[in-house]
């Protein structure tokens, strides 16, 4: 049994910034399921939207991003992130992550990405990710006041339910150590999820493969509502190479005058949306899947090679040496892209300090639904969020009282045996990320999604028998919760009745007047007192 003050599940910017800013008051310990640096937040290229230019405003920047979220951004928590970014900026800065500056200057260089009215977007290079989480790395790593532990799969969240407390309350987490293929358990104070998103539930992403619906499946099956899950984002710009895996071509590349061509030359994104390639993601990434499907292309290309060789080389270092190691010269010629999935902006619904609907269970980063986002997040605002939430979660923590319980059982598994063939959970995962892709993708329809649905059935039930037989392995974790992760997703897209945003129905082609949140409740009722509810109508 580990004793934990506050147990964080996840590395990404989210994790790490909570976690500095809780460690000069309590423990932390963070549980990774692979190494620390092996998060989505890393393999961030573009990077931090925040208001720092005399020209621009933070009224602009929430403008902007309500208009990308089709009407359904929190204004109230869209002010409060927007309104933070430079401060979080300079805590950054002051953390020793180095961002890219003008030439002789002292001021950052701001780029400007889809959906932007004006260069907001800070960044450093084109791996802002990487830098900025390998300089809190090694604050992490060497703080006396946190533990880190890689290598430990979450499994399942302690609630009340197990130990005969208040059933709406947390009291820590059953992990799968990978080394030793044991299951532990950590009884914790507060529990932090901030392990990312759920991109791996798609054949095609932009994500890395720690991207597996964790946090969002343990916290609906616990009790937690989830919010808005049908709005899966496509990256209009990912890499299409057979050499390459799921490398993303960061919209900055458009911002700094890249253009969408069809293989013949011809430029095509003005037909589809007056801002061109500058149109916000849910709109490039359509506009791709409508030109390859209408003319039974593979991919599209961006074209970035009438700028000079020295401005592509200085802003895209990092993507011009990957495209050279595969013999593409982007200052000479087109990349050749697809979309791909990118980002959840739905998730386990939470107030304003990240709290879900269980008492000391917190919510921060891609897994969190906020209001922040809406039916389409903004391009570099979830960097951001990882921030401002982080920030505000360490700080409620601070102010309440841990859970604490006596009861706390260990894992029980003297009735599983080891299983006989995992043939079936690679071949379920590969059966289950393809259909999703053609089912549930970038458009859909009522006959795609009832298809989909079907699917998911059949592949609950063959994985619960497995679940309930055999020891738990890494692979079975991560594909229990991809299939019900999978399941909210179809759920929630089958009772929007309208096209907004990243949900795009050939069935709903239109908007409807007035829009609301999905929010679907496993267990109505359960939620903590003192948690704020979701401000805007449910569907």
């Amino acid at each position: 049994m580990h004793n934990c003050e506050v147990l964080i599940i996840g590395s990404g910017l989210a994790a790490l910034t909570t976690a500095l800013h809780l460690a000069e008051h309590k423990h932390v310990t963070i549980l990774t399921k692979r190494e620390l640096l092996d998060s989505a937040s890393a393999w961030a290229q573009g990077g931090i939207a925040a208001v720092l230019d005399s020209h621009d405003s933070v009224e602009a920047h929430i403008r902007d991003t309500l208009v990308a979220g089709a009407g359904l951004c929190d204004e109230h928590v869209t002010r409060f992130v927007v309104s933070q970014g430079k401060e979080m900026i300079d805590w950054l800065a002051a953390q020793g992550v180095v961002f890219t500056h003008e030439p002789r200057s002292a001021s950052y260089h701001l780029t400007r990405e889809g959906g932007h009215s004006e260069r907001r977007v800070v960044h450093a290079a084109d791996a802002t990710g990487r830098v900025v989480q390998t300089s809190l790395a090694e604050r992490i790593r060497s703080h006396p006041n946190i533990t880190l532990l890689e290598n430990y799969l979450a499994i399942d969240l302690i609630t009340g339910r197990r130990t005969g407390d208040d059933e709406r309350r947390v009291y820590g987490v059953y992990a799968l150590n990978n080394d030793t293929g044991r299951v532990e358990t950590f009884a914790a104070g507060f529990v932090v999820l901030a392990s990312g998103g759920a991109g791996k539930v798609y054949l095609y992403t932009t994500n890395p493969d720690t991207s597996t619906g964790d946090g969002i499946a343990m916290a609906w099956r616990a009790g937690c509502r989830v919010g808005n899950m049908e709005f899966i984002q496509f990256h209009p710009t990912c890499l299409y190479h057979p050499q390459t895996k799921s490398f993303l071509i960061t919209e900055a590349v458009r911002g700094e005058g890249g253009v969408l061509k069809l293989p013949d030359g011809t430029r095509f994104m003005p037909e589809h949306d007056p801002r061109a390639e500058l149109a916000t993601r849910d709109v490039v990434a359509r506009a791709i899947d409508y030109e390859m499907k209408k003319r039974g292309l593979d991919c599209v290309y961006l074209d970035i090679s009438h700028k000079p060789a020295k401005f592509i080389i200085e802003h895209f270092p990092n993507i011009f040496r990957h495209l050279s190691e595969l013999g593409i010269d982007m200052t000479q010629e087109p990349i050749p892209v697809v979309p791909a999935a990118h980002f959840s902006c739905g998730g386990v619904v939470t107030d304003m300090w990240g709290c879900t609907d269980l008492c000391n269970l917190y919510a921060v980063g891609e897994v969190a639904f906020t209001g922040l986002h809406g039916a389409n997040r903004l391009a570099s605002n979830s960097l951001l969020e990882c921030l401002v939430f982080g920030r505000a979660c360490a700080r409620h923590i601070l102010e309440n009282s841990p859970s604490e319980s006596d009861t706390i059982p260990e894992w029980d598994e003297s009735r599983v045996t080891d299983a006989d063939e995992e043939i079936v959970i690679s071949h379920n995962w590969a059966e289950l990320r393809r259909f999703m892709w053609d089912y549930v993708g970038i458009v859909r329809t009522n006959k795609r999604l009832a298809r989909a649905a079907h699917r998911i059935r059949l592949l609950q039930d063959e994985i619960d028998e497995f679940y309930q037989n055999f020891r738990v392995t890494h692979d079975l974790i991560e594909l229990r919760n991809l299939v019900l992760t999978a399941d909210l997703i179809v759920r929630s897209a089958m009772l929007r009745h309208e096209s907004r945003g990243l949900h795009y129905s050939r069935d709903y082609p239109e908007m409807m007047p007035v829009g609301g949140n999905t929010v679907i409740n496993p267990r109505p009722g359960l939620v903590c007192p003192g948690v704020c509810e979701v401000l805007m109508p449910e569907l």
